[in-house]
C-alpha cells in the first residue's frame, strides 16, 4: 500500500508541474566493449523491426515506435552468435552496457523500463543452471521434492527481487513459474510409470493384419520398436519409408518392429468395421512390413504411455522394460545411434 501511495503522490506532482504526455516510442542507447559490429538489430518473431547504427567506439543511440501497445520480449543482436532478449514497451527509455565478448551475460540495463530486461536475463541464467531436466526427474522422491522446493524458492526470489516490473509481465512470469513446477511434478509421476528401466505397460490381443492376434509378451527376448500411428496421420505416413528401410537393415538383428494403428470409429462414420477395413487396405496398399497391429477399441496401451499425439515411437528391451518411452523417429539418425549403443 505504501508503494502505491508513493506512486500516486509522484504522479500528482508530475501532473501539477506540466501536462501529461504519452510517449509512443522507445529510446534505446548504450555501448558495447570489444565491439566489432556496426549494426544492432531489434527483432521479434515477425522479423527485424529496427536497425541501429553502432559507432566506432561501440556506442549506439536511437528511438523507434513499436506497433504493440503491450510490453513484450524482443531480441537484439549484432551477429548470429551475439543475441539476447530485451523487454520493450513504448515509453521506455533504456540504456544498455555490455561486452560483445560476453554478449548476454555481461548486460546491465538502466533507465525507465530496464528492470524488466534485467529480470529476463537473470531468469534465463537461472534456467541454464538447471541443466538436464531429466536428471531432476530421475531423482529419488525425497531428493526430488527438495530440489523442486528449492527451485520454486529460487525462481520466486528472482521474480520478487525486481520492484518495478510491468504488472502484466509480472503476472505472466508468476504463472509460468507455477507451470514449471507443475511440469516437473507431473513429469516425475509419469516417469515413475513409464521412465527408463520401468516395466512397459502391456497390450494384449491386438489384431494382426494376418488375422491373428498379438500381445507385447509375445516378443519377450527381443528389443521391440513400436510405432503408434493412424492412416489419417500425415506425419505418420511420412515415416513409413524410413521405417521400412530400418526393418530391412535390421532384419537379422535381435529387434522386432511393431506398428500399432489407432484408427477408430469416430473418423469412419461411427463404424469400427470400417476403421478396421481402412487400416487393412492401407497396410496392403503401402505394402507395409514388420508386425502390423490394430488396437481396435482398446486404448489402454496408449493411455498408459500418455500418448496424445502421433506418431509416437517406443523402444522396449528384451526383458520387457522401457528403454525410451519417446524414442527417436525412424528418420532421425539418433535412432541408429541408440540401437548401436544397445548392441543391436
Amino acid at each position: 500500500m505504501k508503494k502505491i501511495s508513493l506512486l500516486l503522490f509522484g504522479l500528482l506532482v508530475v501532473n501539477a508541474c506540466k501536462p501529461q504526455t504519452n510517449i509512443n516510442y522507445v529510446s534505446l542507447s548504450g555501448s558495447f566493449d570489444n565491439n566489432k559490429d556496426s549494426i544492432l538489430s531489434v527483432a521479434n518473431n515477425q522479423g527485424i523491426l529496427k536497425k541501429i547504427k553502432i559507432d566506432a567506439y561501440g556506442a549506439f543511440n536511437d528511438t523507434f515506435q513499436l506497433s504493440s501497445k503491450k510490453g513484450e520480449i524482443y531480441t537484439i543482436f549484432t551477429n548470429p552468435n551475439n543475441r539476447a532478449p530485451i523487454y520493450l514497451k513504448n515509453g521506455y527509455n533504456i540504456t544498455l552496457k555490455g561486452d560483445a565478448n560476453s554478449f548476454m551475460d555481461s548486460f546491465i540495463f538502466s533507465g525507465k523500463g530496464a528492470e524488466n530486461s534485467n529480470f529476463v536475463i537473470a531468469q534465463i541464467q537461472k534456467s541454464q543452471s538447471i541443466g538436464n531436466p531429466q536428471k531432476i526427474i530421475n531423482l529419488e522422491e525425497k531428493a526430488f521434492n527438495d530440489k523442486i522446493n528449492r527451485l520454486k524458492f529460487e525462481y520466486d526470489s528472482i521474480l520478487n527481487s525486481y520492484d518495478n516490473l510491468d504488472t502484466v509481465f509480472y503476472n505472466t512470469i508468476k504463472k509460468q513459474n507455477n507451470q514449471l513446477i507443475s511440469y516437473f511434478k507431473n513429469a516425475y509421476k509419469e516417469n515413475a510409470i513409464i521412465g527408463k528401466g520401468k516395466p512397459s505397460p502391456e497390450f494384449n490381443n491386438y489384431l494382426d493384419s494376418s488375422g491373428d492376434v498379438k500381445s507385447l509378451s509375445d516378443f519377450k527376448g527381443k528389443f521391440v520398436y513400436i510405432d503408434v500411428w493412424a492412416t489419417w496421420c500425415g506425419p505418420c505416413i511420412q515415416q513409413i519409408p524410413y521405417l521400412k528401410a530400418l526393418e530391412q537393415e535390421y532384419e537379422n538383428k535381435n529387434i522386432v518392429f511393431v506398428s500399432i494403428s489407432t484408427d477408430e470409429s469416430q473418423r469412419n462414420g461411427g463404424s469400427w468395421e470400417k476403421a478396421e477395413s481402412k487400416w487393412r487396405n492401407f497396410v496392403q496398399k503401402k505394402n507395409m512390413s514388420g508386425v502390423q497391429l490394430w488396437s481396435g477399441k482398446d486404448f489402454s496401451f496408449q493411455q498408459a504411455y500418455k500418448i496424445n499425439a502421433i506418431p509416437r515411437f517406443i523402444l522396449i528391451d528384451p526383458k520387457g522394460n522401457i528403454v525410451d518411452a519417446n524414442a527417436p523417429r525412424p528418420s532421425d539418425s539418433k535412432l541408429k545411434e541408440l540401437f548401436t549403443s544397445l548392441g543391436i
